[in-house]
């Protein structure tokens, strides 16, 4: 039987296994789910941004979606 500790691991490296590391994402967009991680964000946080146009970036709307440029997520992470 797994400790509560060893068990929250598991479940921790399950979610981030998930995404890529961000040096190595060369799509030139990011959902919203994904910008919140790599930004370590909740995603109704990026949501205001975008509604209210008050955030560090802004997202396009692609088909009725949020899409967040990968460049600007990069150079806010501090990633080269």
């Amino acid at each position: 039987m797994q400790t509560p500790t060893t068990r929250e691991a598991t479940a921790q490296q399950q979610f981030t296994a998930q995404y890529l590391p961000l040096e190595q994402v060369t799509r030139p967009n990011l959902t919203t789910a994904e910008t919140a991680y790599y930004l370590n964000r909740r995603p109704q946080t990026l949501r205001g941004w975008a509604c209210l146009e008050n955030g560090p970036m802004k997202p396009r709307r692609i088909g009725g979606l949020l899409a967040w440029s990968t460049a600007t997520v990069k150079a806010l992470a501090g990633v080269a």
